[in-house]
């Protein structure tokens, strides 16, 4: 699945993005209405990462929700 994607299946992956991502609220995640690059900032924010780690883990999380 790439990023693109992630937009239009955003409805069903918040549940497990939740689940990775314990300490973004809920309204982190409607902020980020399945856009990579708003996800990857509150997962910045929220855990201390840099840009570079964040996507990484967007990543790696995308391809194990296939």
């Amino acid at each position: 699945m790439n990023k693109d994607v992630i937009e239009g299946k955003w409805d069903q992956l918040v549940g497990k993005a939740k689940a990775k991502w314990g300490d973004l609220t809920d309204d982190d995640l409607t902020q980020a209405k399945g856009n990579a690059q708003v996800l990857a900032g509150k997962i910045q924010e929220r855990y201390g990462k840099t840009k570079e780690e964040a996507e990484k883990e967007i990543d790696d999380w995308l391809k194990d929700t296939d």
